[in-house]
């Protein structure tokens, strides 16, 4: 696996509902972590089809366990402006040293 090639810069964000000064909710965005990790976008080689149970995938993301952060897929990846929703969080060989994440990019209302 491509360990040595954590070089991404990314954002684990929270988002937790808030109220303006109208009363209206708006999304907070907590940065729970930043970190380096490794970015792998969607391809249409054999290990990107063995992942079909998350067809909507569009990228992977590696990076070293954080201690005392756990990792969930109510938080969202930011990574070179574009945010993403965590679809899957595996523990790389059960050791809590290593996690990978199945992301699928947001596109904005209108793009694309």
């Amino acid at each position: 696996m491509s360990f040595g090639k954590m070089r991404t810069p990314i954002s684990i964000v929270s988002t937790t509902p808030t109220k303006d000064a109208e009363g209206f909710a708006v999304l907070d965005d907590t940065v729970v972590a930043s970190i380096r990790a490794y970015k792998e976008d969607c391809h249409g080689n054999t290990a990107w089809k063995n992942r079909a149970a998350f067809s909507t995938a569009t990228a992977l993301f590696r990076f070293r366990a954080i201690p005392g952060v756990a990792i969930t897929t109510a938080m969202i990846i930011i990574c070179n402006g574009e945010r993403y929703n965590i679809l899957s969080v595996e523990d790389v060989c059960n050791r809590q040293r290593y996690y990978e994440i199945l992301c699928e990019r947001v596109m904005p209302s209108g793009a694309g």
